[in-house]
Parts: C-alpha cells; structure tokens; sequence
C-alpha cells in the first residue's frame, strides 16, 4: 500500500528507540508505521581503540571511507540522545566524527530511500487516533503523490481575545462553525459555553483527521488562543493522531516563524505557505489576499471589526457564523488557487524533507546528496556551527547605458548555477582544496576540481530530466519545485552551518558565471550589435531593427551562434562537454534603462519595457517603483500610465498636469498609503528614526511587521489613527516628480517645466 509520510518522529520504549511514520495512504486512510531502528554515525578505523577508552558501545566494520581515503567504522548506539553525548566525548578528545547530526527519523528514512512517498508491506491493526497501525512493516520508496486532508480553522473572540466566540471548520466534506448560541442557525453547530465549544471542536477535529491544519495567522492566534482556553478549562489539548499534548511555540518577534506540533498532522500557516512560495502581496491580511488572489472580500472589514463582532455575537449570529466560516473558506480558496500547497508537496517529494521545513535548502540538499554520496561507497563530516568569514561573490552586473530603445532582445542562460556545477564537476566530492593532482578543472577563482564524475552534477541532472518530464505535462507547480530546489544548491555552499561550507566552492560557480557572461557580451559585440545591459545569468541586446520579426530572426541568430561557441570553447580549454544553454527570451518593442538618480550613470537591476509576443503588447517592470511594495498605489498608477504614453509615443504634458491637479483635489486619497516593513525591534531604531517606524511607534500594538501609513502636515500616521490634512506636496515632490524625471530626462525635460510652465511642452513634435 503506497503512502504519503506527512509527519515523521520517534519515541523511546524501554531504551529502545521506534521510528514513527504518520501520513495518508493511497485508499484515502491515515497510517502510522513503527519500527525499531538504532541510531549511528562514523569515526576513522584508526580512532577506534582511542574511543574505546572513552567508553564502551557497539561498532561495526564497513567498507565506507571519509574523503581523504580513510576507512570509517560505524558506532551503534541504542537511543538518538546518545548521539551527541557521544560526539561530545569524542570530539573531546580530537576524535572527529562523521554524520553524526542527522536527525534521527531522517536517517531512517534516508537509509529506506523514501523521500516523500512509501510502500508499505505488512500487517496492521486499527488505531485509535490513526485507520491503521502497521508494526514492524517493510518499507521501501515509491513514486505516488498525495491527495491530503487540510481543514480549515477561524475562530473569534470579543475585541481583547478574552471571550471565545465560536470557530469555523472548513474542508471538503465539512463546513460549519461551533458558537456559544441558543439560536437556531445555518452551517453551525450551537452549542452553551466555552467549554463545550472546546469539546466540540476537539471531538470534530479528531473525526475529521485532517493531515494539514491550516489558517491565517492560525499558529500566533486561532491556535494560541485555542490552547490557553483548553488549559482554562483543564481540557487535555490533544489534537494530534496520538495522546501527545500538543504544543504551540510562540515566536515575539516578526522575523521568525511560531511553530505548532501535533503529533502526526502538519499545522501550516496560509501566510507561511504563500511566503515560501514566492507569492508575494502588498500585506499579507487576508482581506488583501483573498481580493487580490479570489476577487472575494471578508464579510466584515477591518474598520471597527471588534466592536462589529461583538455586537453579531449578542444580536445577530448568523452573521457571526457567516463571517466566520467565510474566513476559513478563504484561507482554502487562497491555497487552492495559488497551488502553494501542492507547491509545498512537490518539493516535499523530491527532497524528502517534512513540509513545514521544505524551505530549508540545507536539509534538501542533505537529504538527496548524502544517499547518493553513500551509494558511492563514502560518509560526510559532520555538520558545524560557523560564523561568516566573507561573503561569496555575487554576479555580474554591468553597468548600463541608459536611454529609451526600440526593439531590445533579452537572451539568458537557461539555470547557469546548475549548469556551470554540471559542466564543470563542481560538487565536495571532487573538489581539490590544494589543487594537487591530475585531471583537475581549475575555475577562474583558483579552485580545483577533479574530473571524475560527481554526485551534485548527477542529482542535478535527474532534477533536471524530471523537470523536463513534468513541462511536457504541462505540470507548471511541479516544474516550479524543481526549479526552486535545483537553485539552491549553489547558495547553501557559502552558508557556514553547511556541512561541505566553502567560499571557494561557492565563488567558482559565480566566477564561472561572470566570465561567460562578459564573454558572451563581447561576442555579441563582434557581431554587430550593441549589449546595453547584463544581470547575472542575461543580456539586454539593442539590435536597432524595425520590427518584431526582425528581431526574432536576429535573437534566433545569437542563440545559435553564442552556443555553438560555448560548446567549442568549453571542450578546447577544459575538456569536458558544456551544458550552458543561452535561450533568447523575449522582445522588447520599446525598453527604457533609466540613469541613476541626480547621475548620468546608468542604473541596474531597474528597467521597464513594452513586451511584444505573436503581436500581443505588455508591460514588463523589474525594480522599478512599480513592483516595489513600499512605494505608493500613487506612484504605481503614475508611472504606469506615463510609460504607457512614452512607449506609444503619445504626449504626455497635459497627462501630468491634470494628475497633479487630481492629487490636489483628493481624487487618489485612497492610492497614498505608504507600505514599510519594520526590519528589526523598535527601540533598536536610535541614530534615525524613518517614517514608518515613527507612525509604528503611534500604535499600541503591531499586528503586522508591515507598517502602513500616509504623510500628512504633521508627518507621518499610521492608516489606524490617520486624522491629520494629507500632505499633498510631499507627494508630488517625492513620488511624483522622481519617477517623471526618470523617463523626462531623455527628452532634454523635466517635471517642473512641465507643471509649472503654462506652455505646452512636447515631446515628440506633434
């Protein structure tokens, strides 16, 4: 029966240590698996009569060996605490020990080869809190993917989150709310007092067996609440598939997430999910995300939203349990459309990392680099605590020549990291700290890699077939996973507590990638072209053509013959076969690659431009005040719709005098919020004190690190407390005015002419 291991863990029964395995099966049905199993790590042969006078244990000849050659033996000891008593000891007595971090129902799983998915062959029974109980199962890995049980929770108080009032239980086969009512209501379960609220939604949760509970905010709030409230009423918190408390751990600051551990299910949060997954909003309330994400808004806003609640709780609860389900039906509409749950899985099963730590590229890159790295017959150190010595080199970014261009190409390099590790060997297994032997590539940064095959190149070769399996599939999420996980493999590398850590790994890969990125923009340079611009892994191309299938033809060209190149050039000067593939992406019909500000320098990382594809038009912006959360709806709006004239050379003077006069008028009162993250504590804000810690030091409370405010003739205050006149001038001076001039400059113009001069100003003679 294949299944699905949601939450891995392991309890201790006389000294012995069971792998526990809770998940859902392909028959719909929950499971735990429980095996015994020893946990184990490795020293060097010739340290063992050294660790035998430390203590006595078991231990076991292999035929593994660390990177320098050197045999290993494996020490088996009988509970995972041991473990790093062991290393203490050990490491005490400069006695070095191998893998012995691993977590211990990880190496388990490693050791079966199961990621995400298993077989399972034996007998079960059922289980109290599970379907089934399989004891002592074999266990192998198997290709399957999930359909999980998530439910939904919502519960509200009264304005102080004294009072519960009810909670909202949503999923596929159930939705009501409980309240505290004598009523008579739709889609709810009425119940008398807080208790038996509490009663009612544990008996509920537990038949429902959700794999996933979810929120919003559901782990800071619904669930904190939910837990102080069972402890009130001496209520054993018991939601998980075991008779294990379960626990909340609460985090005070924003820059780190709570955590909530239910034996058996996974508690994730819907603003966490859509963070891990690059969806990223404006603010993550979730009026916001369900307007922008479902069209769909709460039934009550945030404006007076307690003193609404509580007054839907005494007079009218069907409005009560209406908004409240409501909410927790949003939360499952969000992480539907999104596909962010399904995102999370997939990376899930190609790491075989649990999935409220897929984020963690550490643990990916472990958990498939260490069971390939054992197939070959090897062991890994141990991972370190590190602080940060140097920072990796970052990619290269030229400098720009700015202007407003027709017809601009963009040709990249198709995942350069990943390609630069698999053409180049780059991998700890190969790599040659003193660049003694023969056979070696040497990067532009001096290090050393031997030619022989390596492990990361092959993952990321598999990696790389399977993402080409699922695009033909038109599998987008899965494809997305892929990628993401295949990305991190270069980071993790100049990350201290990585357990291969080395900056010159980790600046060959960048080197690599600067030379051949200067490289091809010579070489587009000698075929006549002009390259404006280039950013990590592309180049921005000016062909100066007319149209767009001449600009097609010629993009086509340059792939053509930049590849034909690299294939040469890799295998004359470093023997091996490239795998750098330039794609030519995308048109531009007209792109503009502004200067830095009060500089005729160009910028980077900012442009914007008119996209041009089978004769459909669309703008593209990238770090420009458009796709900046902490600019302005104002700023957006404006610098939308000027570009939009000067990219269809339209005039544009009487545009910008009439905006300015409906920004006088009040006509975009709503577009003038300001959106600030606070980066760090508030009393830590000492040498200067920036708008938006100002308005955050207005409110009592911070629900949210994102502060949103408006400046006003008193300065800055927070939308929450906002009474004062808006400052129109600070608007038009510092949002208005710099993104004109921007694109004006070009035009031998400027915003000032244009508003303050009565004339009218033109600029494209007509």
């Amino acid at each position: 029966m294949k299944g699905f291991v949601v939450y891995p863990t392991y309890r201790v029964v006389d000294n012995k240590a069971y792998v526990y395995l809770f998940g859902r099966l392909e028959n719909g049905e929950s499971f735990l698996t429980i095996n015994h199993y020893r946990p184990y790590f490795y020293i060097k042969k010739k340290d063992l009569n050294k660790a035998l006078k430390t203590n006595t244990f078991e231990y076991e000849e292999t035929d593994l060996k660390n990177f320098k050659e050197e045999p290993v033996v494996k020490i088996i000891l009988n509970i995972p605490k041991n473990v790093p008593e062991f290393r203490k000891r050990f490491e005490e007595k400069d006695i070095e020990c191998y893998e012995a971090d691993i977590r211990f129902a990880y190496r388990f799983m490693m050791d079966k080869d199961i990621k995400g998915s298993m077989e399972t062959k034996g007998d079960f029974k059922k289980g109290e809190f599970v379907n089934r109980i399989y004891e002592e199962p074999e266990l192998s890995s198997a290709d399957w993917k999930p359909k999980l049980k998530m439910l939904s929770i919502d519960i509200e108080t009264d304005r102080y989150g004294k009072e519960l009032y009810s909670i909202s239980m949503f999923s596929d086969n159930f939705a009501k709310a409980i309240i505290i009512s004598d009523k008579k209501l739709k889609n709810a379960i009425c119940v008398k007092n807080e208790k038996k609220l509490l009663e009612k939604f544990k008996k509920k949760l537990l038949e429902l067996d959700p794999d996933i509970i979810t929120g919003w905010n559901v782990i800071d709030f619904d669930l904190s609440k939910l837990h102080d409230k069972f402890k009130q009423y001496n209520i054993p918190f018991q939601l998980g598939r075991n008779d294990d408390t379960c626990f909340i751990k609460r985090q005070e600051s924003f820059f780190r997430d709570s955590t909530a551990n239910f034996a058996g299910r996974m508690v994730l949060d819907g603003i966490h999910l859509l963070k891990i997954s690059f969806v990223k909003l404006v603010n993550y309330k979730l009026d916001t995300a369900a307007e922008e994400i479902l069209r769909e808004k709460k039934l009550i806003g945030y404006k007076n939203k307690g003193a609404e609640i509580e007054e839907a709780f005494k007079k009218n609860p069907q409005k009560l349990v209406d908004y409240n389900l409501k909410d927790s039906k949003l939360v499952t509409g969000i992480i539907e459309k999104t596909g962010v749950l399904g995102l999370t899985i997939q990376r899930s099963l190609l790491t075989g990392i649990q999935l409220d730590r897929v984020k963690g590229s550490i643990s990916a890159f472990d958990s498939l680099y260490l069971r390939d790295l054992r197939k070959k017959g090897y062991v890994a150190p141990s991972a370190k605590f590190g602080e940060r010595k140097e920072r990796i080199k970052g990619g290269y970014v030229m400098s720009s020549k700015p202007g407003i261009y027709d017809y601009v190409i963009v040709c990249d390099f198709k995942s350069l990291y990943p390609s630069i590790i698999r053409t180049f060997n780059i991998d700890p297994f190969t790599y040659v700290p003193d660049c003694k032997g023969k056979n070696l590539i040497k990067a532009p940064n001096g290090a050393c890699f031997r030619k022989e095959h390596g492990i990361l190149s092959d993952m990321i070769q598999r990696l790389w077939k399977a993402r080409d399996i699922i695009k033909k599939k038109k599998d987008a999420t899965g494809s997305y996973a892929i990628k993401v996980v295949m990305n991190s493999m270069f980071g993790v590398m100049a990350n201290p507590i990585f357990r291969f850590h080395s900056i010159d790994m980790a600046n060959a890969i960048t080197y690599f990638a600067q030379h051949f990125i200067k490289q091809t923009a010579k070489n587009i340079g000698e075929m006549g072209y002009e390259v404006i611009y280039g950013d990590t892994d592309s180049v921005f191309v000016n062909l100066n053509v007319k149209s767009e299938k001449e600009a097609n033809k010629t993009g086509l060209e340059i792939q053509k013959q930049i590849n034909e190149f690299f294939t040469q050039h890799i295998q004359k000067k470093y023997g091996c076969p490239s795998f750098l593939e330039l794609e030519f992406e995308k048109v531009y019909k007209r792109f503009l690659m502004p200067k830095i500000r009060d500089s005729e320098k160009g910028s980077k990382k900012r442009y914007a431009g008119l996209i041009v594809k089978n004769g459909k038009e669309k703008m593209d912006f990238v770090g420009l005040e458009f796709v900046r959360r902490d600019w302005t709806e104002l700023a957006k709006k404006f610098q939308l719709e000027l570009l939009e004239k000067i990219f269809h050379k339209k005039e544009v003077a009487e545009y910008v005098k009439k905006f300015v006069n409906d920004l006088k008028k009040g006509k975009y009162n709503k577009l003038l919020v300001y959106r600030k993250a606070i980066r760090k504590n508030l009393n830590a804000y000492i040498k200067t004190t920036p708008p938006h810690v100002k308005a955050a030091r207005m409110l009592k409370e911070l629900k949210s690190n994102i502060i949103e405010y408006v400046i006003t003739v008193n300065g800055p205050e927070p939308i929450e407390l906002h009474k004062s006149r808006i400052d129109y001038d600070h608007y038009i001076e510092k949002q208005l005015k710099p993104l004109a001039d921007t694109v004006l400059s070009f035009y031998n113009t400027n915003f000032d002419d244009i508003v303050k001069n009565s004339s009218q100003k033109t600029l494209f003679g007509y």
